[in-house]
């Protein structure tokens, strides 16, 4: 039997699950959105690269010297989360991104460029939570389902979860494309600063906007259910069971 596909929870786990109260549910989800979306300090690393590339270029119009920059402030946060031993999953994603803009922008000779493959993202990644949410399998349920510990649970045993999984897709999917409406005739119509300072603007307000609709939409939640639970409880009533027979089969 797999994780998602787990027996409903016991009288006893219901009644646990029961007593949570509001103010519980909110602070499990403020974790599990740090834990997913890198706090405060993965924001840092995903705008650091870009805000010190257009600063440079805005100074002196240079796209080796802006370019080779951002890439190196991006490996510099790789290695300080290496050296204290931090998860570097937002770091990683943030080298892989610059390094895709320099790449592409030496490329072509065109500093705008730069920022081409993350708009590209953003519009694809946008695109993905309103596909998946009309599929039914809503992408921020993905995404947070391992965090909660319930993987896919949602989908079939927790009805209202599932709702409020396809509220935040669809939040973050028209935020997401808002941003690229945009972006996109920046990048064609205005000049490299412009476009630069403009998707630094951009980086922050519509994020925290998204996280703060999926934190409002996940509070008001039924609660996950925590699979990983349900099949320790298993293995250790199976234990039990197999305890049991032994016993009896010793007396018998």
């Amino acid at each position: 039997m797999t994780s998602v596909d787990k027996p409903t929870p016991t009288t006893n786990d219901q009644q646990k699950d029961s007593a949570q109260g509001p103010a519980d549910a909110k602070a499990v989800t403020e974790a599990a959105l740090f834990e997913a979306f890198g706090g405060v300090r993965g924001m840092v690393e995903t705008v650091l690269p870009g805000l010190l590339f257009v600063t440079i270029y805005t100074i002196n119009k240079d796209l080796h010297i802006s370019a080779i920059a951002a890439l190196a402030v991006s490996l510099v946060l790789v290695a300080v989360r290496l050296v204290r031993k931090d998860t570097v999953k937002h770091a990683f994603s943030g080298v892989f991104g610059v390094a895709f803009g320099v790449v592409f922008a030496m490329m072509t000779g065109n500093a705008k460029d730069f920022y081409l493959p993350g708009m590209l993202y953003t519009l694809g990644l946008a695109l993905a939570y309103i596909i998946t949410t009309l599929a039914g399998v809503p992408l921020i349920g993905l995404i947070l389902g391992p965090v909660f510990k319930e993987n896919l649970s949602w989908r079939t045993r927790n009805p209202g979860r599932k709702k409020a999984y396809a509220k935040a897709s669809w939040a973050w999917g028209l935020i997401l494309l808002a941003k690229c409406a945009i972006l996109f005739p920046l990048y064609w119509w205005a000049d490299t600063t412009q476009l630069g300072w403009v998707l630094v603007t951009l980086k922050i307000p519509p994020f925290l906007l998204a996280v703060y609709l999926t934190w409002l939409f996940l509070a008001k939640a039924p609660p996950p259910i925590d699979v990983f639970a349900e099949m320790e409880a298993e293995e250790r009533a199976e234990k039990a069971r197999k305890a049991a027979a032994q016993t009896h089969g010793g007396d018998a």
